[in-house]
């Protein structure tokens, strides 16, 4: 509760809000799957981007990343946040944490632009369809497809596994994401 007030107090943005809680909402998935600290990796996903607005260029932002830290955030997440766009440094990443991050946050907005173009939503999207829509460079042609497959590459599953694991995620929230 404590993480969705910092997030509204400093997020006004409806979508970016959304892709917080689908950041979440994967990254839980992905706890459970790995066997890790589910409260851990939900905050991280819930907090990621909640200087963005307040900070732009400068986020993930060094006042961000204070703020957490005089809220007693754990200093795991933290780092994760503070490394998660950090494309072309993998060895960043050291910790499960970090890794997930990185890997859910683009695959989630991917989602969601697949999402936006079918006539249901993300009801009927599977895992072949996104697979075609990455191949399509002028498709979400902002979101790096390498990302994606590098960070589930990170985590040690397929790419398929990978999408699988985060749009059954985001289905299981798709009222809240409005998909």
């Amino acid at each position: 509760e404590e993480a969705l007030e910092l997030v509204s107090e400093y997020t006004k943005n409806k979508n970016l809000i959304k892709h917080m809680l689908a950041v979440e909402v994967a990254m839980v998935a992905y706890s459970e799957k790995l066997g890790d600290d589910t409260e851990k990796f939900s905050l991280c996903g819930i907090l990621h981007d909640f200087d963005y607005e307040k900070m732009g260029d400068e986020h993930p932002s060094k006042w961000g990343q204070d703020l957490l830290r005089e809220k007693g955030v754990d200093e795991e997440i933290i780092n994760a946040i503070a490394v998660h766009g950090e494309r072309d440094k993998p060895e960043m990443r050291e910790t499960k944490l970090a890794k997930t991050l990185f890997a859910v946050d683009e695959l989630t907005g991917f989602i969601v632009a697949c999402s936006l173009v079918r006539p249901d939503g993300i009801e009927s999207l599977d895992v072949d369809s996104i697979k075609k829509k990455m191949k399509k460079k002028d498709f979400a042609k902002s979101i790096s497809r390498e990302d994606i497959i590098n960070g589930a590459e990170e985590l040690g599953v397929t790419p398929e596994e990978h999408i699988e694991t985060v749009l059954d995620a985001m289905k299981g929230i798709r009222e809240e994401l409005e998909l």
